[in-house]
This record gives structure tokens, C-alpha cells and sequence, in this order.
């Protein structure tokens, strides 16, 4: 079986997505390929998950947003949203999930540490899930 491709995609791509791609590129290593990207992506990172990520042993320092495209949706097999709406083309023959998330941009560490321990457990379930297959 080839390796699946799974895109997480928020608005911006400066939070929640690029956590879940962080835990996934760790969880899955070489067994899953992972994208990420956003309908409006910021010119940088939030700081904040950062530092979550950082203090749980992941670096998503040197990401950066990227912007969405209709490829990079062809090329998954999974595709998970947070938050983006409609932005997201479907095509049929994807498995969608939409990923119900408090958006870390403006919240303090606490908060976004929630966010960041909502996103590891959803994570492992969809590693499990997968890497199963």
C-alpha cells in the first residue's frame, strides 16, 4: 500500500494546522506524508504554538504558511479542516473531516496548550486509523 497524504487545513495556517501536521510528522514519521495549508495564510507562525509545541518536543519554527491549492487537495487521501468554511474544494473519493478547534491566534499559553492537547489526541486516533489500514 502507498503511504496516504493528509492536508490539514485552517485559515490561516499559523495554529492549529501547523500543530496537527507537527504531531502528525512526529506520530507517523515516514509512514504518513503530511501537508498543511491555509485559505488565508498569515506571513508567519503564532508564536504562542510555538512555544506549546516546543515545550512538548516538537519544533514548527521553520514552518511557514502556505497558501491552498486545488493540488494539493487532489493529492491527499485525507483531508481535515479547521474552521476554513467552504474554502476547501472537495473532490470525490477524499475522506473529509472537520475538526471543531478553538483558533490559538490572540489566546494565551493555557489556552492554546488545550488546543494543542485536543489536536495531539485527535492525531493519535487518525495515526491509529490510518497506519491500521
Amino acid at each position: 500500500m502507498t503511504r496516504p497524504t493528509v492536508l490539514f487545513v485552517c485559515v490561516h495556517n499559523a495554529g492549529r494546522s501547523q500543530m496537527a501536521a507537527g504531531y502528525l510528522q512526529q506520530l507517523a514519521g515516514d509512514r504518513i506524508d503530511v501537508l498543511s495549508a491555509g485559505s488565508a495564510p498569515k506571513d508567519s507562525i503564532n508564536p504562542t504554538a510555538i512555544s506549546a509545541m516546543a515545550e512538548d518536543g516538537v519544533d514548527i519554527s521553520d514552518n511557514q504558511p502556505k497558501v491552498l491549492t486545488v493540488d494539493a487537495v487532489k493529492t491527499s487521501d485525507v483531508v481535515i479542516t479547521m474552521g476554513c468554511g467552504d474554502a476547501c474544494p472537495i473532490f470525490p473519493g477524499k475522506r473529509y473531516e472537520d475538526w471543531e478547534l478553538d483558533d490559538p491566534a490572540g489566546q494565551d499559553l493555557a489556552a492554546v496548550r488545550r488546543i494543542r492537547d485536543d489536536i495531539k489526541r485527535r492525531v493519535e486516533n487518525l495515526v491509529a486509523d490510518l497506519v491500521a489500514r
